[in-house]
């Protein structure tokens, strides 16, 4: 006390001192973080999701129809090209600020490395296999889905696991419109030089990361019961 006033002494803590290392950010933030992971969640399912619904065919295509492989590889690559901001400006106008922006540029964006992947694997197919089902009896389009997808399905797993990663990071740059999930904290605290929000919000980004490529491989691993000895 000094001339009668009082001078309050600030707690000595990690959100005091910001630390990068802060326990204590992540207990009075819990309710933040889970809305933060639940939105990035949400934009990854969905706009992988997508991505797959339109990758599947555009890939079958490219795979058939030889004419339609430049086109479709092309296409693909161009929209993987164009910076994220750009194609949010181009999106906006028709979608607005809102998540659906995010999960459209994200399924383009993942269309580059599905397609790729799973015409790698149709591509792979041996021969001698289809004139095997050919040789049974079964049609073009039977022998596709029976015989050819099966065998290509763990090159289109290690796209898709490749595509998840990626769209798990590439969905942080949502938050230049206000919907990015985890990056929304990033990109405050950062501003805000909030340390243990920046560092927070980033490892929980690698974290679900990690996840998205572990549940992927064990899910590989089941479909492809086969290649369980193959390394």
């Amino acid at each position: 006390m000094s001339g009668g006033v009082h001078t309050a002494t600030l707690p000595d803590n990690c959100l005091v001192r910001n630390d990068w290392i802060c326990p204590l950010y992540v207990q009075t933030r819990a309710d933040v973080l889970l809305e933060a992971v639940e939105q990035h969640l949400y934009l990854v399912l969905v706009s992988l999701l997508a991505g797959a619904l339109l990758a599947v065919p555009l890939a079958v295509l490219a795979h058939r129809v030889r004419r339609a492989r430049g086109l479709t590889l092309g296409v693909t690559t161009a929209i993987y090209t164009i910076p994220s901001l750009a194609l949010f400006i181009l999106l906006v106008p028709m979608t607005g600020l809102t998540s659906t922006t995010v999960v459209i540029a994200l399924a383009l964006y993942s269309l580059t490395i599905l397609v790729r992947n799973i015409l790698v694997g149709l591509d792979g197919v041996d021969p001698e296999v289809r004139d095997a089902a050919a040789g049974m009896g079964l049609s073009s389009w039977r022998t596709l889905w029976r015989v050819e997808a099966p065998l290509a399905l763990p090159a289109a797993m290690a796209g898709l696991r490749v595509a998840a990663v990626s769209t798990v990071a590439l969905a942080t740059v949502g938050a230049v419109i206000g919907n990015g999930g985890l990056g929304n904290l990033i990109t405050s605290g950062y501003s805000s030089n909030f340390n243990a929000q920046v560092l927070t919000a980033s490892v929980l980004c690698v974290v679900l990361a990690v996840a998205f490529d572990l549940l992927l491989l064990g899910a590989q691993r089941l479909a492809t019961p086969w290649r369980r000895g193959v390394r």
